[in-house]
């Protein structure tokens, strides 16, 4: 059991992520954040009114350059987090988009 205690921070250091000498920066990741994902809502309009289906959800997401999209059907709970790579598009009871917002 000793031996154990004694190795372990050993192991556990070769698991560190040390920077590459003249490479790039590393960048600490966030939680709820993807690099080079920032979701734009601002020209969805012509998504209103649209069946809430896949091929509608891929043409949102590639107009928002958002990384998650997150459908929220009537009567469904959202949880409050903000995530500036998601599009959280709301259904109505027809299942056609109403509202589309980034977060």
């Amino acid at each position: 059991m000793r031996r154990v205690l004694l190795v372990a921070p050993a192991l556990l250091s070769a698991c560190s992520a040390a920077p590459v000498e003249g490479g790039p920066p590393q960048t600490i990741p966030v939680h709820g954040m993807t690099p080079g994902h920032k979701c734009d809502a601002s020209d969805t309009a012509r998504f209103i009114g649209q069946a809430g289906a896949s091929e509608t959800g891929a043409a949102i997401m590639r107009a928002t350059h958002a990384a998650v999209l997150r459908w929220a059907p009537p009567g469904y709970m959202l949880t409050m987090d903000y995530s500036d790579s998601r599009v959280t598009v709301r259904l109505g009871p027809d299942y056609r988009v109403t509202e589309i917002k980034c977060g």
